[in-house]
């Protein structure tokens, strides 16, 4: 007999629309993306919203806004539509209450009538006792068929509860920590369907991940411990249970113990939108999230999206923590936005210089070839999106802000004064604005002057831009052009040497 063919690759992104996302929710979307893409299966994006109480539409949106910001297209879902539509759970109530009832039916579950009171109390007094597990202890178990309907008939209050088997173990195959043996004593009769007849999420992923013909699970390393209760679900309704796959965690490094943690928002992480908000590149991100938990094999870290998916297997997944490193990400966005063609340069960080008042939202062909030319200039130097406003500041508007130490290292100085002014005179009778024809001026100036041509460049500098640092000099002379410099030499030279008395 032939081996069964292996079932298509179909994978999801199925987080709770509770909260803002954040990079451990994307690293997981991320790999299904990448396994769905790499055997040409289908990728599927879910929203889990049956938790009415913490539902918020902004997030759902802040989620929706994220996925396509981060470049993970997905084939079934909102929006989309698809085979198994509708894709919120919220609307998938009636199956939930159909395999619960079945579960039921075939006694691998059971009502509870028990209140709040009594579960919280049994739980504090299993936990003083040291009794484990320390949650429910099986109280209507035992009831019977006709109890169990007298209860619902009187109209008291109940939840679903699944019945774990009291003995053995229960055995799980994960593709990235291999075979799991978990002793079925240490784990507590869960929730299937809450009073008011919204499921658990040990219920709702497991019935929509059938239903939906997922073949892989990727979700973080804290659903470990409930995996074996979704194997006993998946073997009380006959069914085979998906591939699961359980990277390891995402921590961060405390900045000044440098010890590493669970990461959180002290660390550096934020949540997607802020990524997007300070100016890092969608595929700088997804390049570096993926090598967090993953690896292609060598010491390869720079990948396009392509070749992320050429080269993305499940065996390449670390069971291993892994530490997110902000000055990495720093790094690896800087290399990213360096390989920025002129146009997408331009694209990316008009939305910065426009928000901090420097150019318009849309501007017109002049200035859009002064603002790339600018933004060339400075792109060896940046690492976010976000830093091409402070950096390129000093282009634009009639004068720039100056930096007070710069003013007095290089303006504040004997001699500054008369480069200033040397400076000035061999620019204006410079006979062509250029790069070469800037230079030539300049070096006269301290020709003329018999100092060394940094004695003229470095106050240069500082009357032009404002600070000691930055592109090229006779670069961004060219650009800021001649009338600009001009204006800016006489009125350092006026503000500047005049109150220190600088000769």
């Amino acid at each position: 007999m032939s081996a069964a063919a292996p079932r298509p690759v179909r994978t999801r992104f199925a987080p709770s629309p509770t909260g803002l996302p954040h990079v451990g929710n994307f690293r997981n979307a991320l790999y299904s993306w990448l396994l769905a893409r790499r055997h040409g299966g289908q990728f599927l994006f879910r929203l889990e919203d049956t938790d009415r109480e913490r539902y918020d539409p902004a997030s759902e949106q802040a989620l929706k806004d994220a996925l396509a910001w981060f470049g993970l297209d997905y084939d079934e879902g909102p929006g989309v539509g698809g085979p198994h539509a509708p894709y919120e759970q919220s609307r998938r109530l009636a199956s939930y209450r159909t395999v619960a009832e079945q579960l039921i039916a075939s006694g691998h579950a059971y009502r509870c009538f028990c209140t709040r009171e009594r579960i919280q109390a049994v739980r504090e007094a299993r936990q003083k006792a040291n009794i484990h597990p320390h949650g429910y202890d099986r109280h209507c178990r035992g009831l019977t068929h006709a109890e169990a309907a007298h209860l619902l008939d009187s109209g008291a209050p109940s939840v679903v509860r699944f019945a774990v088997p009291s003995e053995g173990d229960t055995l799980l195959q994960d593709a990235v920590r291999g075979r799991i043996s978990y002793p079925n004593r240490e784990l507590d009769d869960h929730v299937l369907l809450k009073s008011d007849g919204f499921p658990t999420y040990h219920l709702a992923h497991m019935v929509d991940d059938r239903t939906m013909e997922i073949s892989h699970v990727i979700r973080s390393e804290e659903w470990l411990p409930s995996t074996p209760r979704h194997v006993l679900q998946h073997q009380a309704l006959g069914w085979e249970p998906p591939i699961y796959v359980h990277p390891g965690l995402i921590l961060g490094r405390d900045p000044q113990s440098g010890k590493t943690a669970k990461l959180s928002k002290r660390h550096g992480a934020v949540h997607m939108g802020e990524y997007r908000a300070q100016g890092y590149l969608p595929d700088a991100l997804a390049n570096f999230v993926a090598l967090l938990g993953w690896s292609p094999g060598g010491d390869r870290e720079i990948m396009s999206r392509a070749e992320m998916v050429s080269l993305f297997s499940l065996e390449g997944i670390n069971s291993s923590p892994s530490v997110f490193d902000s000055d990495k990400l720093n790094w690896m966005n800087g290399v990213y936005v360096r390989a920025l063609s002129e146009t997408d340069l331009l694209d990316n960080a008009l939305p910065f210089l426009a928000e901090a008042g420097l150019t318009a939202a849309d501007p017109g062909p002049e200035e859009r070839r002064y603002v790339t030319q600018v933004l060339r200039l400075e792109q060896e130097r940046l690492k976010t999106l976000s830093a091409a406003a402070p950096a390129t500041a000093f282009f634009f508007g009639e004068l720039p802000e100056y930096e007070e130490a710069a003013v007095r290292k290089r303006l504040q100085t004997p001699g500054a004064a008369a480069a200033l002014d040397a400076v000035r005179v061999c620019l204006n009778e410079a006979a062509d604005w250029s790069v070469s024809g800037i230079e030539n001026a300049v070096r006269t100036a301290a020709d003329t002057l018999g100092v060394k041509p940094a004695d003229v460049i470095h106050p240069t500098r500082v009357a032009a831009t404002g600070r000691t640092a930055g592109p090229g000099l006779f670069e961004t002379l060219e650009a800021l052009g001649r009338e600009r410099v001009l204006h800016r030499l006489r009125h350092a030279r006026a503000t500047w040497c005049r109150v220190s008395g600088a000769q």
